[in-house]
């Protein structure tokens, strides 16, 4: 697997574009498009709120009942959520926009909204955005990051990445972008995902591979224990690098598998890194659990704890907080038998052993917690398994940035 530049424009026959439609934010660009030059199988994943916003819905329909998708058109600033009959009219008449300037059936469009709840589109500057995108899709690099930009809100940075495989002898490509920063919480978040690949693989499959991914990624990630309205996660795949089909769990869906994992994994940590007011990414690996499910409780437990959080924002090596969080987590284990570490790139420090604390350095730990990006580790001594959660410090701007969010 090789990681290389770009997002959703990276995979053969993708093309993307921006525009500044007006819908909530002045002087920047708030809609985004994806556009296949082939229409795509499609997959997705969805919120598990039952509060869903009209393009969950929407997309939902497209994703579960219709052979292929071709575009996707996502509008930030506001939500589309609690909008009623009339919210999911305005995804039709968003998908009937970018069907009849792209020539493409109204059924292969996919739409997505991010934002305030509550408010109710402005539709057309919706469809006059549509419009103004369509002349400008192109399959750049650029292209690819001003639309991974247009879908931000309270994100501070873009978030990308693309990788090549080979299968079949082919090379194939997957790229993907991702806006997330606050509302997010494990069983989807805040978010939206937006993954394209030229591979040539079953419907079927896709959607398996995408289902069974999420659970290791995306679902892991918590910034401030709020499940969205809106989350969505689509992956098209136009079948342009034209490997024999995947339409069995063989060796190229297992390589294929991989490397969306990887896409996944790498947007998943870019959201927990820029949550809201973070100064630090939080990653949270349980090792040596009796089981998968053991260690995904214990790691979500931890990465969701305020005062866990709080200690990592002021660099503060308060490890009981941890065993804490890990005993109130449903999860039975033996808190006389855990080791807990904290690790970066300033080094690692043993804190803790067989549940008591060891004779550290509080100086080397505040220097190991200092920096952007800290993992707690606990071996709890019970099996082989192990889970890794990511979420981020909890800071005074987070307050801050929520409490004004309709402003």
């Amino acid at each position: 697997m090789k990681v290389i530049t770009g997002g959703v424009t990276a995979a053969k026959g993708f093309q993307a574009a921006s525009t500044a439609a007006g819908i909530k934010y002045q002087g920047r660009t708030d809609m985004a498009m994806v556009y296949s030059e082939k229409p795509c199988v499609a997959a997705g994943t969805f919120t598990t709120n039952i509060v869903k916003a009209a393009p969950v819905k929407w997309d939902q329909e497209i994703v579960y009942k219709h052979p292929s998708a071709q575009v996707i058109v996502c509008n930030s600033g506001i939500a589309n959520a609690c909008t009623g009959e009339e919210g999911f009219s305005y995804c039709r008449a968003t998908a009937k926009a970018a069907a009849e300037t792209l020539n493409v059936d109204e059924n292969s469009v996919l739409v997505a909204s991010t934002g305030v709840i509550g408010m109710q589109l402005p539709i057309e500057k919706l469809s006059d955005g549509v419009k103004a995108m369509a002349p400008k899709l192109k399959g750049t690099l650029e292209a690819g990051n001003e639309a991974a930009k247009a879908i931000m809100t309270t994100d501070t940075v873009e978030k990308e990445v693309a990788v090549e495989i080979e299968i079949g002898g082919k090379t194939v490509t997957i790229g993907g972008m991702c806006k997330g920063s606050g509302m997010i919480h494990p069983n989807m978040c805040t978010m939206l995902g937006f993954v394209t690949t030229d591979v040539c693989i079953s419907k079927q499959l896709l959607q398996e591979a995408l289902s069974q991914d999420v659970k290791d990624t995306y679902n892991m990630v918590s910034v401030d224990g709020d499940t969205s309205t809106n989350d969505t996660v689509l992956l098209l795949a136009n079948g342009m690098a034209e490997n024999p089909e995947i339409n069995e769990k063989n060796e190229d869906y297992q390589k294929f598998c991989e490397a969306l994992n990887y896409i996944n994994t790498t947007l998943a940590k870019k959201i927990a890194g820029d949550g809201e007011g973070a100064t630090a990414l939080f990653e949270v690996k349980i090792i040596g659990a009796e089981s998968k499910e053991q260690a995904v409780t214990l790691s979500k437990s931890v990465v969701t704890s305020s005062l866990t959080k709080a200690a990592i924002y002021g660099h503060d090596a308060n490890w009981g907080r941890i065993l804490c969080a890990m005993g109130y987590s449903g999860a039975q284990f033996d808190p006389e038998k855990v080791d807990l570490y904290f690790e970066s790139k300033a080094g690692k420090i043993q804190i803790i052993e067989n549940g008591v604390a060891v004779d550290y350095s509080e100086e080397e730990a505040t220097k190991i917690l200092s920096e952007e990006a800290v993992t707690a580790i606990a071996d709890i001594k019970m099996g082989d398994c192990t889970a890794t959660a990511w979420g981020c410090d909890l800071t005074y701007d987070y307050v801050k940035i929520n409490a004004d969010y309709r402003s």
